[in-house]
């Protein structure tokens, strides 16, 4: 069985979601706390033991390939400042991975997005990142659906059940338990909308480990829902002909194209924060107090 060495994150969304915020910034660089969005991502998938990223990107999202790059000016003049610490954090962005990148130069679904990243993986399993979807996990979930991956054999999926009336929102799986925290996944419908449709409360949130033949599958997958080429319409027939697995990955996910996401993002990882966390922990007690 082929290792997993190649990530793929999307990342060529417009942000409606989150606009104004998003007019002249990717909301992959929105900030949480003191990092980016994407660095988040990137980090999971090196993490993982991933060894090259594809970043899908668009029109007006080039700050993101500056985050990742070397900035000779930035770090002399915190050299010459004696910022030694904030010197080796900079350079050290650049040295996460190595990420190249593609322009997606027509938004017709995340399935067309995945499907621009076929010469990047050729013949091998790779995994996606979501980049709306920041997972905060002391083990990479990157990493737990590549072992099931290893385990089983069969692409796979990272699941949550999510409440029944936001299901028409996402995905719904039809799931048999397997062990532990995976399942066997033989169907699925993206964004069902009558109750008939709903074959679970199991959503795809984030993350997959896919096999080289979704592209096949890819290039001849009909828009679906919203008029757009969906992935899990390929990923369907996936699951219809060879079976998937999911993971009930272990990790909280945070929607970066929500607003209350980006909110709760930022309140949670800040509480942590090696610098800030204690005092902004004791500025939130203070202000939940006068609330």
């Amino acid at each position: 069985m082929q290792k997993i060495r190649k990530a793929v994150i999307p990342a060529a969304g417009l942000g409606t979601r989150v606009l104004p915020a998003t007019k002249a910034m990717p909301k992959e660089m929105l900030p949480i706390v003191d990092k980016p969005a994407i660095q988040y991502i990137v980090e999971e998938a090196a993490a993982a033991g991933i060894e090259e990223i594809l970043i899908i990107t668009s029109r007006g999202k080039g700050v993101m390939e500056d985050h990742f790059d070397r900035s000779p000016v930035l770090e002399q003049k915190l050299l010459d400042g004696g910022k030694k610490a904030l010197y080796d954090q900079v350079v050290s962005i650049a040295e996460i991975a190595n990420i190249t990148y593609l322009r997606q130069k027509e938004q017709k679904g995340l399935g067309h997005a995945i499907l621009q990243a076929k010469n990047f993986v050729g013949d091998e399993p790779f995994a996606v990142l979501y980049g709306d979807d920041v997972i905060v996990s002391q083990d990479p979930v990157c990493g737990q659906l590549m072992r099931a991956y290893e385990t089983y054999g069969k692409a796979c999926v990272g699941i949550k059940e999510v409440p029944a009336a936001d299901i028409s929102k996402y995905s719904s799986l039809a799931v048999k338990p397997l062990e532990g925290n995976l399942y066997a996944i033989d169907n699925m419908v993206e964004k069902p909308q009558t109750e008939a449709e709903v074959l679970s409360l199991f959503s795809i949130l984030g993350r997959c480990v896919l096999t080289p033949d979704i592209f096949d599958i890819l290039e001849h997958t009909a828009p679906g829902a919203g008029g757009e080429i969906q992935l899990t319409d390929a990923m369907r027939e996936l699951a219809l002909s060879e079976g998937m697995v999911g993971v009930d990955y272990v990790g909280t996910r945070y929607d970066m194209g929500n607003k209350l996401g980006v909110l709760k993002a930022i309140v949670e990882v800040g509480i942590d924060h090696p610098e800030i966390g204690e005092d902004f922990r004791a500025y939130l007690k203070d202000f939940a107090g006068r609330l």
